[in-house]
């Protein structure tokens, strides 16, 4: 439990350190925590260096796996990173609230329609993204099944397929 705290701290810290510019940058907390040269994208390469620490982060028992417990502090820790990052995006008059219908959820159409869906890659299903990097269906996801699956993390994030993920990438397309 305490450390599984410290992981929610650790990574709530990176975020809250951020430097906090007049100017509102789409993916700033993102691209502050996994842009390693600071050219203002991600190449796959710092994407694969990145994940791989937040592995070593999550794995508490130092196991070289990450149980369902383990996972699930990952969750927890990526929903109130997500939180934080509206919280602030609200502050900038940049948020995506409730409006009246112009919101992104499931509309009249309950996700049949043209609209967007629910993003399982960010906010899916508790237990999605485990389920999707456990490839051998063992209940646990070893170091290696973790970082193997970061081309399929960033190609879903570079949404304008240039190889980078960049400021450009975020926000509404």
């Amino acid at each position: 439990m305490i450390t599984r705290a410290l992981s929610i701290a650790f990574v709530l810290s990176l975020v809250a350190t951020a430097p906090q510019a007049q100017t509102f940058v789409r993916g700033a907390p993102f691209l502050d925590n996994w842009d390693r040269d600071g050219d203002g994208a991600v190449t796959l390469a710092e994407a694969t260096e990145r994940r791989g620490e937040i592995f070593t982060t999550f794995d508490a028992d130092e196991d070289g796996s990450l149980s369902a417990a383990e996972f699930a502090a990952l969750d927890e820790t990526r929903v109130a990173m997500r939180t934080q990052m509206q919280d602030t995006m609200a502050g900038t008059g940049m948020g995506q609230g409730m409006g009246q219908g112009m919101g992104q959820g499931m509309g009249k159409g309950r996700g049949k329609g043209n609209g967007r869906g629910l993003g399982m890659a960010m906010a899916g299903p508790e237990g999605f993204q485990r389920a999707m990097t456990d490839t051998d269906g063992d209940g646990q996801v070893t170091r290696a099944e973790f970082v193997d699956f970061t081309p399929t993390f960033f190609a879903r994030r570079d949404r304008n397929g240039d190889g980078r993920i960049s400021s450009e990438d975020f926000g509404r397309n």
